[in-house]
């Protein structure tokens, strides 16, 4: 599936769903467990994973009647790639990008 480096860009762009790729970074994660720590409704978080979905930044399939949901890090190397062309970015891999989100994370 290819996405446009715009929609991978503007997903990261909510702390929410930011959040939601450290969760699973860990591992897959049901819907209902990645709403849990979040003081919105399920609504919300599914229309967040949707947005992540659409760019490409997790997958989501359903086991039995849960839906599941999984990281795809590949999804960030076309961003990283632009990156790069600024020389001031390394490349971007999951231990980094981890840092960064957990670091952007604490801030808030």
């Amino acid at each position: 599936m290819i996405t446009s480096i715009d929609t991978v860009f503007a997903a990261l762009a909510d702390p929410t769903r930011r959040r939601i790729l450290s969760m699973l970074l860990e591992d897959d994660m049901a819907v209902t467990d990645v709403a849990e720590p979040f003081d919105v409704s399920l609504a919300a978080i599914s229309k967040h994973l949707g947005i992540l979905a659409n760019a490409g930044l997790i997958s989501q399939e359903k086991r039995g009647r849960v839906k599941w949901c999984k990281l795809e890090p590949d999804a960030l190397r076309e961003a990283s790639v632009w990156m790069q062309g600024f020389g001031q970015f390394e490349p971007v891999n999951l231990d980094a990008f981890e840092r960064f989100l957990q670091t952007e994370l604490t801030d808030e």
